[in-house]
């Protein structure tokens, strides 16, 4: 049974958890986003073609320029005239940088898919006067040096980017410039400050864990300084039950964070916290993990297949369900790096994961609605030892109340499920319906057959008060109530 009662508002749904995120990383940026001389691409160097993909994608927000990058980044080197721009050694991912796409580009990019620029800024190898410069550059309205600088590079109007990051990772030893979290947390507090300063409309991200012994001090010395606190999570199995039900380790990530948050800020509700969390990377991850010097041309190019998908649809419903403390998420990332998007110079791919952010991007409603689903769980010894059921559910509401969205993911890998559907309070009207679905479950999409894995609207009923949800498969309804 799938009982859902419409008239019980969870929370609100911010459009920033569909979120994405670009790197300086392998293809990502060059040969993927921004490809100079190709002619697929336009004037500015944008591929028309994956801009197109990405205008699908709709990213209410898009965070830039890293990731491990940016603890290595300065931005100056990618302002200016391109030419001009010095070419440095990446350290984070050992690679030559040109620096041809820099601030502006980014946020020429961000105009172009109609999304809210986010940029992590150097908390690594970067001060803070650097960090303050940066916020001035984009933001400033002065007679002073850096906005002036922007406006001598052709932009007058400031781009009045909103959100901020205090650095990526800072608490890895991976990460250029890491700190524990005393230090990082004084090093965020100065930045936040002059930051601040420079422009007190930014929205300013501090670096997160996910653990206590990270978050308990962060939280405290940031307290009145930032407005979100990052946690990243990677999943991922080549074992079909894992993989699918792998959220559950974003569920862990989550729990901890509010229980350090609920501690901090003495509430006994997270939700009632002035800080809320920014999952700012997350996706499936677990094939294409190396880093070896200098191979760019297919680094971190993770191919997808249908269960991949399915683990993608179930984040995007914990997010929803989790609205209340959940309130920006950055799947990472974008492009040809563990993304949805693949290029080569002639053509793009979308990957099975590209369906399922495209149908819950356009197929939810803003207000999250309470849901529950009775039903078979996962054995415990295939789902990895979690309490894992058949059935992943998400049910929202359109802003006027007349229109339902309710996703479900079948995680069942032979086995349809026909199950009740059950909406509490109020009569059904038309409903409409897109599957998700392949011929079995490790099932990719190629160059060559690029439609394996798709998505495509199914005929659907709701008047038996049942429905069948195909095994393995991704359902997505609109249903109109009166």
């Amino acid at each position: 049974m799938i009982a859902i009662r419409p008239e019980v508002v969870i929370g609100r749904i911010e459009p920033n958890i569909y979120g994405m995120f670009i790197e300086h990383l392998g293809r990502c940026i060059y040969g993927g986003i921004f490809d100079e001389g190709s002619p697929l691409s336009d004037a500015e160097g944008y591929r028309k073609d994956v801009l197109k993909a990405c205008q699908r994608l709709a990213p209410p927000v898009l965070r830039w320029p890293g990731g491990n990058f940016v603890s290595g980044y300065h931005w100056q080197d990618g302002v200016g005239p391109r030419d001009k721009r010095p070419r440095r050694f990446d350290l984070a991912w050992f690679e030559e940088e040109s620096n041809r796409f820099g601030t502006d580009e980014f946020l020429g990019f961000c105009r172009r898919l109609n999304t809210q620029p986010y940029i992590c800024a150097n908390a690594g190898s970067g001060t803070i006067e650097e960090a303050a410069g940066w916020v001035e550059y984009c933001n400033g309205w002065t007679n002073t040096h850096y906005a002036n600088r922007r406006r001598r590079h052709g932009n007058s109007v400031p781009f009045n980017v909103p959100y901020w990051g205090l650095g990526n990772e800072v608490y890895g030893s991976w990460q250029i410039g890491h700190l524990d979290a005393e230090d990082y947390a004084k090093k965020a507090l100065e930045m936040a400050k002059v930051m601040r300063w420079t422009d007190p409309n930014v929205r300013l991200v501090a670096c997160g864990l996910g653990r206590e012994e990270w978050d308990l001090p962060v939280l405290e010395r940031m307290r009145g300084q930032a407005e979100y606190l990052s946690v990243h999570c990677y999943v991922g199995s080549p074992d079909y039950y894992r993989n699918v039900c792998a959220v559950s380790a974003m569920e862990e990530i989550l729990e901890r964070t509010k229980a350090s948050i609920r501690q901090v800020y003495e509430v006994e509700d997270a939700a009632q916290a002035p800080v809320k969390i920014a999952v700012d990377e997350w996706n499936v991850w677990y094939r294409a993990r190396g880093n070896e010097r200098f191979a760019a041309a297919d680094k971190l190019r993770e191919v997808y297949d249908l269960s991949d998908a399915l683990c993608v649809a179930t984040f995007v419903h914990l997010f929803q369900r989790e609205c209340r403390t959940v309130t920006m998420a950055n799947l990472a990332q974008m492009v040809n790096v563990i993304a949805p998007i693949l290029t080569t110079p002639e053509s793009i791919l979308l990957q099975s994961i590209y369906y399922p952010l495209v149908l819950l991007r356009h197929h939810s409603g803003p207000l999250a609605v309470q849901v529950e689903a009775e039903g078979d769980c996962v054995p415990e010894e295939r789902a990895g030892a979690v309490a894992c059921p058949y059935l992943d559910v998400a049910a929202s509401l359109s802003e006027d109340g007349r229109k339902l969205y309710l996703s479900v993911v079948n995680r069942h890998q032979t086995e349809d499920i026909e199950e009740p559907v059950q909406v509490k309070g109020a009569a059904l009207g038309d409903v409409r319906a897109w599957e998700l679905n392949g011929p079995d479950v490790h099932a990719v999409n190629t160059f060559e057959c690029p439609e394996v894995v798709s998505a495509r609207e199914v005929q659907a009923s709701l008047g038996q008060g049942v429905y069948v949800f195909p095994a393995h498969s991704h359902t997505v309804m609109e249903v109109a109530l009166h």
